[in-house]
């Protein structure tokens, strides 16, 4: 027995050496042409890349607790490896109904109770970290640190501070000029090798725990996060300010998953606008019963300053029942399924059970109901907060969604309640767009009531909407997530005669551009941003909008260059849209499309193209049509700022 017992002990001694002495591995991605590499040193280290070529060197990542460094002199105890092949089906399909999840992964686990968890995938590669603590820690910073070899291009939103609504333009700078002393950058960032790829960067799955950022070292990126706040003093009726702050980021469990860092490394720019990472590192839906949630467009009165007027409007416009109803009566002609009622609606902003007596609520949802369109309700953050109470009310009222506005903050405190608003919305049977937010990261597949997120430099912000800061979205801020940019413009201008004031908004960009936003951008919640009065004055652009899907089955980027163009295919059932944006690029852009993603079958294309004059006269634009297969080749043109959108549908 004595011979047994010290045989076993010299075995697991053995095996931990074995344990000990491995300080290298790796995990390729199944098409074999992504890797990464990791070392074990003083520091869990590790390099990505892709044939061959190395993107990133010698990055880091470690977890710093109240009492300990997790990542610091890491002692393996066991790893565990494999592969996984599922099929994911989204509940609110932005890209694809069904989305192949293809990947390897290595589990890495050590002493001090916590592990590294490692994701190749054939467009990426993820990691995360795992602990297995008692009780509650406090993370007082998270290691994030990522070095480049060469002097790779950053495109950058960057903040004053943590308190944004990421807003901000994109500016462009080298690794080498970004030091640290200059503003950090919210997520997501995109890293341009300027050879042939290029490297998006997000999280997935942030529950309980703040929202990263990134800063410059002048030789790469690393993570800063905001500090959990203590104590609130009041900011008007929308917003807090923050007079005390924790010296930790976050306090959470001990035992749990922390939020996965990605990186999407992509060989063109189509990529970009075709990859689903967020949606793969997402939890699982949280919801069995998701029939009641009804992604769709919606008619949005603060653009255009609720202002109908004509010949049948015979009633003095604005925030009350008469024009309601009129937006009412516009959605339904169209099919559009909700109206959305922003500030003005209720008496107070801070009083969600009063609504503004010139408006009669309870009227205009019973006016909804018989004209089949639901009602979406504007409320600050704080307001919410305050009164959480509010979903069932709303849900006896018969309300269908809420937008919820400024919040403004991405700390773990602001984090959290964004779960907990969805959560409470779901039980109540109400969706969520939230404005004045941060980027998707995962919850709008744990609660996929969380149709949409504003997040982005849009419509709102007027001259400061320009197609050359919009031609971004689709590689960087729609790549990773839903956004609520409300297009719709039907007022279009080129830059340089630009003015616009409600009522009578206008857009910078053509007609054509307008006209493909609906079907280049996502959104489970799309907007319709205009005055009714124009599109009926502009009905045959109006039937084009609302026919577009907020849903796909199937999305096909054709041309793409980050900045400069997108043209993208998508499919609902058994019809295909296209839409194409271009920027200020001085000369016109011109593109012979294969239709051979098309079945074999003839189609219908009838499309929307900028007019000879748009150049100048931003209104100018031709409808036309033609029978097109699978074996043809289509031209699209676009001028500066210029669009093209199409339907195809089948013979």
């Amino acid at each position: 027995m004595k011979t047994i017992r010290l045989l076993t002990g010299l075995l697991l001694v053995l095996g931990w050496n074995n344990y000990a002495q491995k300080k290298n591995f790796e995990v390729i991605s199944p098409n074999g042409e992504l890797k990464v590499s990791i070392v074990l040193d003083d520091k869990i280290y590790y390099s990505i890349h892709i044939n061959n070529e190395e993107l990133t060197s010698k990055n880091h990542l470690a977890l710093r607790l109240k009492n300990e460094i997790l990542g610091l002199n890491p002692k393996l105890t066991g790893s565990k490896s494999g592969h996984i092949k599922e099929v994911i089906k989204p509940l609110v399909p932005l890209k694809f109904s069904t989305v192949a999840n293809d990947y390897n992964y290595l589990i890495l686990s050590f002493k001090s109770g916590f592990s590294v968890e490692f994701r190749t995938f054939n467009e990426g590669i993820a990691y995360r970290f795992i602990t297995a603590k008692k009780g509650e820690i406090e993370v007082l910073q998270e290691d994030f640190a990522v070095h480049f070899p060469e002097d790779y291009l950053l495109h950058l939103q960057q903040p004053e501070n943590f308190k944004t609504s990421y807003e901000e333009a994109y500016s462009q700078t080298k690794v080498k000029d970004w030091k640290p002393s200059d503003r950090m950058s919210e997520l997501p960032v995109l890293v341009d090798s300027k050879k042939q790829y290029k490297i998006l960067i997000s999280e997935s799955d942030l529950s309980d725990y703040p929202g990263m950022f990134l800063k410059g070292t002048g030789n790469g990126i690393v993570s800063t996060f905001p500090k959990v706040p203590l104590e609130f003093g009041p900011d008007g009726d929308r917003s807090l300010n923050i007079l005390k702050e924790a010296n930790y980021i976050a306090k959470t469990t001990g035992t749990r998953n922390f939020p996965w860092r990605y990186f999407v490394i992509t060989k063109n720019d189509k990529q970009l606008i075709e990859n689903t990472m967020t949606l793969k590192l997402a939890p699982k839906s949280e919801l069995k019963d998701v029939s009641w949630i009804k992604p769709g467009q919606a008619s949005w009165e603060w653009w255009n300053g609720a202002s109908p007027y004509g010949p049948d409007v015979n009633f003095v416009s604005g925030y009350n029942l008469d024009t309601y109803k009129y937006y009412i009566d516009f959605a339904s002609k169209f099919g559009v399924k909700y109206i959305i009622m922003d500030e003005g609606w209720a008496k107070s902003t801070e009083d969600p059970y009063s609504p503004n007596p010139n408006v009669n609520v309870q009227e205009l949802i019973r006016y909804g109901k018989e004209k089949k369109v639901g009602i979406v309700l504007w409320l600050t953050w704080l307001t919410v907060e305050k009164n959480m109470e509010l979903f069932k009310t709303f849900k006896e009222w018969g309300i269908a969604g809420v937008k919820i506005d400024f919040m403004d903050r991405s700390d773990q405190v602001m984090v959290n309640y964004y779960e907990k608003v969805v959560k409470e919305a779901a039980k109540n049977q109400i969706f969520v767009d939230f404005h004045g937010a941060f980027k998707p990261a995962g919850l709008e597949y744990k609660y996929p009531n969380l149709i949409s997120y504003e997040g982005v430099r849009g419509m709102e912000q007027m001259d400061g909407c320009k197609p050359y800061n919009s031609l971004f979205l689709p590689f960087i801020r729609n790549a990773v997530g839903p956004m609520d940019y409300t297009p719709g413009a039907m007022i279009s201008m080129q830059p340089e005669v630009y003015r616009s004031e409600r009522p009578n908004s206008a857009s910078i960009g053509t007609r054509a551009y307008q006209m493909a936003l609906f079907v280049v951008f996502e959104s489970g919640l799309q907007m319709l941003a205009d005055n009714p009065t124009n599109y009926y004055r502009e009905k045959e652009c109006t039937d084009f909008i609302t026919s577009v899907p907020t849903t796909w089955d199937e999305t096909k980027a054709l041309e793409a260059q980050t900045g400069q163009y997108a043209v993208v295919a998508k499919r609902k059932g058994t019809k295909w849209f296209i839409g194409g944006i271009t920027n200020n690029n001085q000369k016109d852009r011109s593109f012979d499309i294969k239709l051979d993603f098309l079945a074999a079958k003839k189609y219908k294309m009838t499309f929307f193209e900028d007019g000879i004059n748009a150049g100048y006269q931003a209104m100018d634009y031709r409808k036309k049509s033609a029978v097109v297969s699978n074996q043809d080749n289509i031209k699209i043109k676009m001028v500066r700022n210029g669009g093209w959108a199409a339907v195809l549908e089948e013979i």
